[in-house]
């Protein structure tokens, strides 16, 4: 006899225990019992106002970042999207079912802001590494130097072939951060050849023709690796000089 589709209804309560969705072997539950955030609150105290409503969790963002990092989701925007509707990622956030997840201009406002002034990331990085080695996963005796281009996020066609036709520093945040940087040993000191050609939404990068594929703007990404378990030590990122 043909079965009839069982149509849900709609349950006065629940019990949900999210914990018991979460497969056994999940990635991020082999990255979960190694996290440790407790410091980042303290860290960012000083960059905090005492007054006004309280924000967005910073743990709670640098744990959706290492969702984004993890599963390689690039775009800010479709990472609130998985978080909002993945259980797996929901109980690595600690939102559980009802949380709400922030908006993604957050991520980009905190980025350039409390992020980048406290240098939280390369206090994260640090600590990661030193969580390696104690876990005996960095030798210490044999090292490899990488570097790699990254693309930067600009329109090639919107270039110009001088600073002079760059926009005002007043009024271009991207602009300011690059005369910021023309003094910086990493940046602007790093080669007296002037470049090509600047893109004027962000005039730090550089315009390289390293690959085989056609010219474009880009940075450039400097590891030192550890050769026992290919652990990244250091990393520095400048211009691509290439």
């Amino acid at each position: 006899m043909m079965g009839e589709r069982t149509v849900a209804q709609e349950a006065l309560f629940y019990s949900f225990n999210l914990e018991r969705h979460v497969p056994a072997d999940h990635l991020l539950r082999s990255i979960d019992r190694f996290v440790d955030l407790s410091g980042i609150r303290e860290h960012l105290r000083p960059f905090y106002s005492a007054t006004g409503r309280p924000s967005v969790d910073p743990e709670l963002m640098i744990r959706m970042l290492i969702i984004g990092y993890c599963m390689g989701i690039r775009s800010e925007r479709r990472l609130c999207e998985e978080v909002h509707a993945n259980l797996a990622y929901r109980w690595f956030c600690r939102l559980g079912l009802e949380g709400d997840v922030p908006d993604h201009s957050t991520f980009s406002k905190n980025r350039h802001g409390r992020f980048r002034d406290s240098d939280l990331l390369r206090q994260l990085f640090e600590t990661t590494v030193a969580r390696c080695i104690a876990e005996g996963l960095v030798g210490g005796e044999g090292f490899a130097v990488d570097g790699s281009l990254v693309r930067a996020d600009v329109n090639r066609q919107h270039a110009v072939d001088k600073a002079d036709g760059l926009p005002d520093p007043a009024t271009s945040h991207a602009v300011r951060e690059y005369m910021a940087v023309l003094d910086d040993a990493a940046f602007g000191g790093a080669t007296p050849v002037p470049p090509k050609q600047l893109a004027v939404a962000d005039p730090a990068a550089r315009w390289t023709a390293a690959s085989r594929e056609r010219a474009f703007f880009a940075y450039a990404t400097n590891y030192l690796i550890d050769l026992q378990n290919a652990v990244i030590v250091d990393v520095e990122a400048t211009t691509a000089i290439l």
